[in-house]
């Protein structure tokens, strides 16, 4: 095995012109007071807040003959909040400008190899485009001031099923929001467009209970600069019920959820395994329901704290002309020792989503993650939550009080080896199904991942992120790839104001 990392001329420049701007971003935040990035829950009045994301992007991909997998690439993204709060009503206005810098024009290859990381994805929706301007967000939420757990959420928003309740543990808190949110309908906000949801999200919240509903069409975006529209063909309902016990010896949170999902665009090619001929025949919807739940509790234990986590999804219903009948699960354990040096959080687990073994019985097997925030839960996402085994080891360290740092290792191998190597994150765009598959040659073993992340918080308003990831492909990847070696980089600096 052999690690090859190229540091070429352009990501030299890109890296220069990026740090003058993160250099003028922490001087103007060092001179200028800023607003709260917040508002306190229960305040009232007027609020403008906002933020600014700058990101370097230096992929390396698995080589080809004819199109460069390696590149830089630069993104801007700003967002400007407008919020008004009142006892009866909230109203929020969400602008976002997105501009991207040096996007590869040649990192798109034929198949099988298709489009060779995220930057061949941006040009490949957009094209010459490079920049827009669009309303992310804008909605009214109608609240009860006799009953303040109750609201009526009506317009654009983003959603994260997963993320209704926030533990008041700390441990609880992490999981849910990295391991539990997002994880079948999610904002994809790791993108530089990210994803939004058009309809009603009703709210009724509790001291332990929170029942939620939610009915919504999502708008274009992830990869599509074109972020005001919206895929109208597509239709998603939500359910959930959420229980929390904030037992201060043994806090859990438990939840059961329900979705229907939607997707009557017939001009798209499904992708799944069947030969390509009988999908394109294919023009019937996907009508699929997907029921599941979780559950996480943390243990105290000596002098650190044990966290266990449970979550699991049956699919069921229509795959165009086939039946849907699909899982998922993942079953996470992790012990930190909060007051050790570093104080170190040492995570294991084991997710599972279904594949097709059998193209031809009219049953299709493959579990499809729906619309959900793909970077979760593969940070370098050259897979994603369909037809997967993931056994990964994750360690969390804090060498100080500003700087986390944390370090996964995944053993990858396909569920199904007459199934595809999937990867994406939904539907983001009308012309694209939303995830590509790619043939597995007959066989399982899809590669490991080995990654390292540092965040910085540099000042109260200001994160530094600095992300590499390498992975090591498997006899899948190397059917289908030149070499065996990808590499994924990137620099961010997130100021909020």
């Amino acid at each position: 095995m052999r690690l090859k990392i190229a540091f070429r001329s352009r990501f030299v420049g890109l890296f220069l012109v990026a740090s003058l701007w993160i250099v003028s971003t922490v001087t103007t935040q060092a001179q200028t007071p800023t607003a709260p990035s917040g508002i306190p829950l229960g305040h009232t009045g007027f609020y403008f807040t906002g933020s600014w994301r700058l990101r370097l992007e230096d992929y390396n991909w698995w080589p080809t003959d004819k199109a460069d997998g390696g590149y830089s690439f630069l993104s801007s993204l700003i967002k400007l909040d407008f919020d008004r709060k009142s006892k009866q009503d909230d109203e929020y206005l969400e602008l976002q400008q997105t501009s991207l810098v040096n996007l590869p024009t040649k990192a798109i290859a034929s198949a099988p190899q298709g489009a060779l990381g995220l930057g061949a994805l941006y040009y490949d929706a957009n094209g010459s485009q490079v920049a827009s301007l669009f309303v992310k967000q804008a909605y009214v939420r109608l609240k009860d001031p006799s009953h303040p757990g109750k609201s009526l959420r009506v317009g654009r928003f983003e959603y994260s099923d997963g993320s209704e309740v926030v533990p008041a543990d700390p441990t609880l808190n992490w999981v849910t929001q990295n391991r539990i949110s997002q994880r079948l309908l999610g904002p994809t906000n790791f993108t530089d467009i990210g994803r939004s949801f058009n309809g009603l999200h009703y709210e009724a919240a509790r001291p332990h209970l929170n029942l939620t509903a939610m009915a919504a069409i999502p708008s274009r975006g992830v990869f599509d600069l074109n972020g005001n529209d919206f895929i109208s063909k597509i239709k998603v309902g939500y359910l959930n019920a959420t229980f929390s016990d904030p037992d201060k010896q043994h806090p859990n949170v438990s939840r059961l959820f329900g979705i229907y999902y939607e997707d009557a665009r017939t001009e798209d090619l499904k992708i799944d395994n069947r030969p390509a001929a009988t999908r394109a025949a294919d023009k019937k919807a996907l009508r699929i329901g997907t029921v599941g739940g979780e559950y996480l509790r943390a243990i105290p234990a000596g002098a650190g704290k044990f966290d266990l986590m449970g979550w699991g999804a049956a699919q069921f219903g229509d795959w165009g002309d086939e039946a849907q009948g699909a899982y998922a699960y993942a079953a996470e354990a992790g012990y930190q020792m909060p007051k050790a040096t570093w104080q170190p959080w040492l995570r294991i687990g084991y997710n599972f989503a279904s594949g097709d073994g059998n193209p031809n019985n009219k049953q299709h097997g493959t579990f499809i993650p729906l619309l959900y925030t793909a970077r979760t839960y593969a940070r370098d996402v050259f897979y994603t939550e369909s037809n997967i085994e993931d056994l990964f080891a994750q360690l969390i360290l804090k060498p100080g009080s500003r700087t986390t740092v944390r370090t996964d290792v995944h053993g990858l191998r396909l569920a199904e080896s007459n199934d595809l190597w999937y990867n994406g994150g939904g539907a983001y765009q009308n012309r694209t199904f939303g995830y590509t598959g790619r043939p597995s040659g007959g066989a399982n073993n899809l590669g490991t991942l080995a990654d390292i992340s540092v965040d910085y918080q540099w000042r109260k308003s200001t994160n530094l992120t600095l992300y590499f990831g390498y992975g090591n492909g498997g006899d899948v990847i190397s059917k289908i790839y030149k070499s065996r070696d990808s590499v994924f980089a990137y620099l961010e600096v997130l100021q909020k104001f």
